[in-house]
């Protein structure tokens, strides 16, 4: 789906969204005392998924047990508000800027079903990472680098690399 030339289109400023982003890591420290990041609020989201189809597997597993411990629910977590709070805000933002269409973006190299299976893998290898590293890019980059951590900003720098020496291989398909 391309947009024709006469189409208008209204996109947020980017400083907009990067002032958002710090105010909204401000106010998440006022209330929560933590900063942001999701990918605990998925590992809880599919905890409860889990228990809903199978609770015998759920209290056998040593990493979803946790969740239920004291008849806790895992829903009830600040990191799952903000992640619902992250898909209304990205459907929201696509809304008002009138750029809300499903479309499969990729290269005139590729077709539509390997575009999806290398995007399926690479959401896969992402959130392996995410939780073998025991957060996700965003709540390392955004809060480790705002916090002056020395070691979320050698992270950043090897993602841009990885990202950059990445782009190479796959460079084809996109051109």
């Amino acid at each position: 789906m391309s947009m024709k030339p006469s189409e208008e289109r209204y996109c947020w400023a980017p400083f907009m969204g990067g002032v958002f982003l710090g105010l909204l890591m401000i106010l998440t420290f006022v209330i929560s005392g933590r900063g942001i990041g999701i990918s605990g609020g998925l590992t809880r989201v599919a905890a409860w998924m889990q228990e809903l189809v199978s609770p015998e597997l759920t209290a056998k597993s040593e990493y979803f047990a946790k969740y239920f411990a004291d008849e806790a629910n895992p829903l009830d977590n600040f990191l799952v508000f903000m992640l619902a709070g992250t898909l209304v805000g990205s459907f929201v933002a696509a809304l008002t800027g009138r750029d809300l269409r499903v479309e499969i973006l990729r290269g005139p190299r590729i077709r539509d079903y390997q575009r999806l299976l290398l995007a399926l893998l690479g959401g896969f290898i992402i959130g392996f990472a995410a939780r073998l590293a025991r957060g996700c890019t965003s709540g390392l980059a955004l809060v480790g680098g705002a916090e002056l951590a020395v070691g979320s900003w050698a992270f950043m720098v090897a993602v841009f690399a990885g990202g950059f020496a990445t782009a190479w291989f796959v460079r084809k398909q996109w051109l």
